[in-house]
């Protein structure tokens, strides 16, 4: 471009040069503006190019003349490509995060250190520890260094990935293109490099045969390297395929593989050599060099690691009333397992497309350990919401024992699915017209399709065949019942609504009587509408009254309404308006009038403060407490034959009534085989243990499952990444093979020297470090 197109930027004010600080607010200040095409001259300041997030994502050219100085492109943006026309300083590109950065000449020590994404394209050599500790994310592109000359000593040091290309041409060097001690510490990333060398470290990297999608790749990129550095016509000269070679990475159990060398080896052959007398220092000091026995092993260790696979739950799994574990999921998802992932949610809940996929406020996602680096929780609605085609296992024969389950809601078919799913028949009495509870009555269709229901429904209707509705049972029945049962389980949910005592409280209709109204199109709430009860109910409420009409919707509460998640916002995007806190004094023909005097205009008032559950019909010796059945920790009344679940002994979410009539069949099952219920709760990991920077935190949507299984840390399951291998200084971990295509990692305790490296490293948090425990 003409330099006119540039906006430029001196490195001096007033001839007195400016401090890299100033320089780089004056950079930001431009890019804030809207420039986009920046020349920089430079007299020697730090760190150019760098950073540039004012830009919103817009792309940024910086073209730098004068003498640049270290770090430039530090932490560079995708958005950002820079130019250096001379040489470059040190650390050219350090912590690269996505940008491209061209040096038309040569570039000091450090070049591409900790890149992790972008490109750096070299015209000239580079000095010492080029390409060292590199990183890879496979959702993005390697990061790319591409050096026209030759690497100084220490190359790829601790390289971790990306690709880099030494191409030999001018090098420094002619006969060592990669320089001394190249690659000590790699473990993972390829170079190409053409050219004579004279060793590499063998212990972490090896030559591979360039296979033609490699040598493919190679010629595509050298081409647009050549170009971008002004010498295409160096592109024939570099095309010759034989005088190419290919080094990467070894792999962990490649390294575990080989013969290491022994302190005492090492002290003899290396440590006293270049140490001792005749080294570095051995000749101006007389001090002790002998070893120092400070690190020890086995009994003697202070701490020791622990494999604690699977011993913890994740919080996920922790906070999901149903129990189900969501990281095992993700992980069948990784695998390639995905019919395997989404039939499993059918051993916790009858509806893991209805409740997980879109009517459930996804308190795993809440609670994802992600959530405490603010970074987005994995998605659970897509697998949720995948889970419509889960496919049923074949049932086992019935074992004889029967339990009646009084109420066809979420909670009542929930135990008896998992009663039947075991080997015992269960049968539902429910009063109402169809089975699913609030599911099928009340909750708007605008929350989730009736395909997605009744898909559901037809698949519990195969788990539970015996069903009989329209019953409504008296006090004689359920006793009835009893002598007929093993047990019973009340899941009659809460319907009685209750209503505040206020003059004029006949005019009001109850939020449940409105919500199924509307869902059968059988009310006409008018264009004004007032909801006593800002709740999750009163949002459902306001959002089917807008879609039967009303303009004017008012929710009112005497505190702070608690209402949260989709019902909320749908509420808001209704056009619905929130008061708190007032107080409703009567109820006329007009509307509400509030204790301040103020009348609110209403064509329909809807009363949702909750509802109370009609338990007239339970056995004199189970007892109640403040008109809800009252139970154990197992869901067990004072009636040891009698359970209750769901809204009937106290409000809650529909996964808390699916949790409860989970754990409830639980405790049932453990009767029949014990006779006494056994408590089945894990403790739930600590979530500083599991290891995020890993993970890309600038991830804020995820595209499908896959990309979801990826993102999932994986709190308190190993993944089987086998880095605590890699980390071992003393190569005191190995994997092992067990039964069934399982695995575990063992510790040998003559090698480990308790440092727990493995502990801080493990991305999932499944190795502990404790202290050892004294010998007898």
């Amino acid at each position: 471009m003409n330099k006119e197109q540039y906006y430029v930027i001196s490195g001096k004010r007033n001839e007195i040069r400016l401090d890299s600080r100033v320089l780089e607010e004056k950079i930001q200040d431009a890019v804030e503006r809207g420039y986009r095409h920046l020349e920089v001259e430079a007299f020697g300041q730090h760190g150019i190019g760098g950073r540039l997030w004012k830009a919103n994502n817009q792309n940024v050219c910086v073209k730098i003349t004068g003498h640049s100085g270290q770090r430039t492109g530090s932490m560079g943006f995708p958005n950002t490509f820079i130019d250096v026309f001379g040489p470059a300083s040190d650390d050219v590109g350090w912590l690269n995060a996505g940008a491209t950065i061209v040096v038309h000449g040569s570039a000091a020590n450090g070049a591409a250190n900790a890149m992790s994404q972008g490109k750096i394209y070299i015209s000239g050599n580079i000095g010492a520890r080029g390409m060292t500790m590199t990183k890879h994310n496979p959702r993005f592109d390697p990061p790319e260094l591409w050096v026209l000359g030759s690497a100084g000593d220490y190359f790829g040091e601790f390289m971790a990935g990306g690709i880099a290309v030494i191409c030999g041409h001018k090098s420094q060097n002619p006969n060592n293109v990669l320089g001394y001690r190249p690659f000590v510490g790699m473990v993972g990333g390829k170079v190409f490099f053409r050219g004579p060398h004279e060793g590499f470290s063998q212990n972490d990297a090896k030559l591979i045969p360039i296979m033609d999608e490699d040598w493919l790749w190679l010629l595509e990129n050298l081409r647009r390297y050549l170009e971008r550095i002004a010498q295409p016509e160096l592109f024939q000269k570099l095309s010759d395929r034989k005088e190419w070679q290919l080094l990467a990475a070894r792999t962990a159990s490649e390294k575990i593989s080989r013969q290491t060398r022994s302190m005492a080896s090492f002290r003899e052959q290396v440590w006293n050599k270049e140490l001792g007398r005749g080294g570095l220092i051995g000749d101006l000091t007389d001090m002790d060099t002998s070893p120092i026995p400070l690190i020890t092993t086995g009994d003697l260790r202070r701490f020791v690691p622990v494999w604690e696979n699977r011993k913890y739950m994740a919080p996920c799994e922790a906070t999901c009333p149903t129990g189900i574990p969501v990281q095992e999921r993700w992980r069948l998802i990784r695998e390639g397992r995905v019919d395997e992932a989404v039939d499993l949610a059918l051993s916790y809940t009858p509806f893991p497309a209805s409740v997980c996929g879109y009517l459930c406020p996804n308190l795993c996602m809440q609670a994802c350990t992600r959530q405490s680096a603010s970074m987005t929780p994995v998605d659970v609605t897509q697998l949720g919401k995948a889970s419509i085609q889960a496919e049923l296992p074949s049932l086992p024969l019935e074992s004889g024992k029967r339990i009646a389950i009084i109420g066809g809601g979420p909670a009542g078919i929930s135990v008896a699915w998992q009663l039947r799913q075991n080997g015992h028949k269960a049968i539902v009495y429910d009063m109402a017209k169809k089975l699913g509870g609030k599911i099928t009555s009340v909750i708007p269709g605008s929350r989730i399709p009736d395909e997605v229901i009744s898909t559901e429904l037809e698949r519990i209707r195969k788990v539970i065949p015996h069903v009989h509705l329209q019953q409504r049972l008296e006090r004689h029945d359920v006793e009835k019942l009893q002598q007929d049962f093993d047990f019973i389980v009340i899941a009659a949910g809460a319907q009685k609504p209750r209503i505040p005592p206020v003059p004029g409280n006949e005019r009001m209709i109850p939020a449940l009587e409105f919500l199924s109204q509307a869902k059968a199109n059988n009310i006409r709430p008018g264009k004004r509408v007032v909801i006593i009860g800002a709740g999750n109910v009163g949002c459902d409420v306001a959002t089917e009254a807008h879609r039967l009409g009303a303009k004017d919707i008012t929710l009112l509460d005497i505190q702070e309404p608690l209402s949260f998640g989709h019902e909320r916002d749908a509420a808001e995007a209704a056009g619905a308006k929130f008061r708190w806190p007032v107080f409703t004094k009567e109820i006329t023909k007009q509307g509400v009038k509030l204790d301040s005097g103020e009348m609110l205009p209403a064509d329909t008032v809807v009363i949702s403060i909750g509802d109370a559950p009609d338990i007239e019909f339970l056995p004199e010796n189970v007892e109640t407490e403040r008109g809800f059945v009252k139970v154990n920790e197992y869901y067990q009344t004072t009636d040891p034959k009698v359970f209750a679940i769901g809204d009937v002994v106290r409000p809650g979410l529909l996964t808390d009534a699916i949790g409860a009539g989970r754990k409830a069949a639980r405790a049932i099952m453990d009767i029949f085989k014990s006779g006494r219920p056994s408590d089945h709760r894990r403790e739930m990991i600590d979530r500083a243990r599991v290891t995020l920077e890993y993970f890309d935190p600038r991830i804020t949507e995820f595209n499908d499952m896959d990309h979801c299984g990826s993102q999932c840390s994986s709190c308190g399951t190993c993944r089987d990444c086998s880095l605590c291998v890699t980390v071992c200084p003393q190569s005191a971990i190995s994997r092992q093979e067990t039964e069934n295509g399982e695995f575990r990692y063992d510790v040998d305790e003559t090698r480990c020297i308790g440092c727990g490296f493995c502990a801080q490293a493990c991305p999932c948090g499944v190795w502990n470090l404790m202290e050892n425990e004294p010998m007898d």
